[in-house]
């Protein structure tokens, strides 16, 4: 591959002056969708999010944000800002469908598109001007298609890196605040000869790398603007912030990020993980979630084409501790059976802490395969790891007579037996929809209620009823 021709001043690092990025950024996504969906909602305060008091904001419309809401804010935060806030319990499946479209729309533009979320991506369209026009025409079309196939609006900021590219879709952003409501540009184009006129006068928390911690070091330093860090000796930052830390954020400062898009990003891990209205004490009730985390959790997998080797759960106590189980198998699996197996035992090798009560619960698969590949196991579910944070060591055999959590369970067997009976119940809701099979124990009163992707995502609503374990 041919090295990348430097930038302005032929900077090693520097992206090529010729290169042309785009980020594009829905305004208030989930929000937007919630109102398109329902227009009665048009106009007012809409957070997206757990409406109970545990819960998170989502997202919210920038009649919300006029009063100091924002996302990640905790929910009673946001009342107490916003008491006539209408809160929406958020709907992933609506925003998976409103994603696929705006993907569709990227697509038609360049190959070269990097999904960041749901509502944002990095697109490099260098190849695509000699048909689709200069850069600002392609931001200034995707805007329009966008506004008219989706009905709803984004932003996007154009430059030759995705530093530059990022930082510019943000200030095309309306602004909300105590005054009203500013529509933004839309687009904002930051030329290689503009890029440090546009850049140095940012706060320096708005480049990657400056959290919490660096943000008070770097204040320490008299450091508030990019421009101040951009001035910083090279010397005195690598030794306030060490070496790697120190030189990224150096080269950032001068526009420096040479990264390109990549279009294929591979997930690393798949799971599900929810907060509970209240605490529960029953590990009956807590299996129950559990079965329906791991049902989502290895259907997607199975979706993907993947195979897990390492299954993870993980519990926070109502003091907020938390625990992480993990074990690792010697060949990955797929089937709902095999995974609830070793998901079941972990969270069984916890079971002396649930008189503290459960807060959340979270189970998460790892370590991938293709599920193509055959999959032969040895291994019966003797003693699991049963360490904080994961690992390889089993526990020592609990109270009960029992080999280990899970003994008697073959997951080798389970995961032979298994994989075509959930091929086949993939295919029904495949045909019928989610909730048209499942596993038994999922049947309630309401009949079968499987866990969507997304649910409980950002905390519960309201708080249930006491569970009937609680001492």
């Amino acid at each position: 591959m041919a090295p990348e021709r430097a930038g302005p001043g032929g900077r090693p690092g520097s992206p090529p002056a010729d290169r042309v990025i785009l980020h594009v950024d829905m305004d208030a996504f989930f929000a937007s969708v919630e109102v398109l969906d329902d227009p009665r909602l048009a106009g007012l305060p809409v957070i997206v999010g757990g409406a109970g008091p545990r819960g998170v904001v989502a997202a919210c419309t920038y009649e919300a944000r006029m009063f100091g809401v924002h996302s990640a804010m905790p929910s009673s935060v946001a009342r107490r800002l916003c008491p006539r806030a209408v809160f929406v319990d958020g709907r992933f499946h609506r925003y998976t469908e409103e994603s696929r479209k705006l993907h569709d729309i990227f697509e038609d533009v360049t190959p070269l598109v990097e999904g960041i979320s749901l509502d944002e991506a990095f697109l490099d369209v260098t190849g695509s001007q000699h048909l689709l026009g200069d850069g600002p025409a392609i931001a200034a079309a995707i805007r329009h298609r966008v506004a008219e196939e989706l009905r709803l609006n984004c932003s996007v900021g154009m430059g030759r890196s995705k530093l530059i590219a990022k930082l510019a879709s943000k200030a095309a952003k309306p602004v909300a605040d105590r005054t009203g409501i500013r529509p933004g540009p839309g687009v904002i184009v930051v030329r290689p000869d503009e890029e440090l006129a546009f850049l140095h006068p940012l706060p320096v928390r708005a480049l990657w790398g400056v959290g919490p911690v660096t943000g008070k070091r770097l204040d320490a330093l008299g450091v508030t603007t990019v421009g101040d860090l951009a001035a910083l000796p090279p010397g005195v930052l690598e030794h306030a912030l060490g070496a790697s830390l120190g030189a990224h954020l150096g080269a950032l400062s001068r526009g420096d990020d040479p990264r390109p898009v990549e279009p294929v990003q591979e997930a690393k891990s798949i799971g599900h993980e929810e907060t509970f209205p209240s605490d529960l004490w029953d590990p009956a009730v807590l299996h129950g979630h559990l079965m329906r985390m791991v049902d989502a959790s290895a259907t997607l997998l199975r979706r993907s084409g993947l195979a897990a080797r390492t299954v993870t759960v993980k519990v926070r106590f109502g003091d907020f501790t938390m625990v992480t189980r993990s074990h690792s198998l010697t060949a990955p699996v797929d089937a709902t059976p095999a995974v609830a197996a070793v998901a079941t035992a972990l969270l069984d090798s916890v079971s002396a802490s649930l008189d503290q009560g459960v807060r959340l619960l979270g189970v998460s698969l790892s370590g991938f395969g293709r599920s193509d590949q055959g999959i032969q196991l040895s291994l019966d579910l003797g003693p699991v790891d049963a360490h904080p944070g994961g690992g390889g060591s089993p526990p020592s055999a609990p109270p009960g007579g029992q080999s280990g959590p899970g003994a008697g369970d073959d997951v080798e067997g389970l995961q032979r037996s298994w994989a075509p009976v959930t091929a086949a119940v993939d295919a029904i809701r495949e045909r019928y929809g989610g909730s048209s099979v499942g596993p038994a124990s999922l049947v309630g009163p309401d009949g079968l209620r499987i866990r969507r992707r997304g649910e409980a995502q950002w905390g519960p609503g309201a708080p249930g009823p006491p569970d009937p374990g609680r001492a």
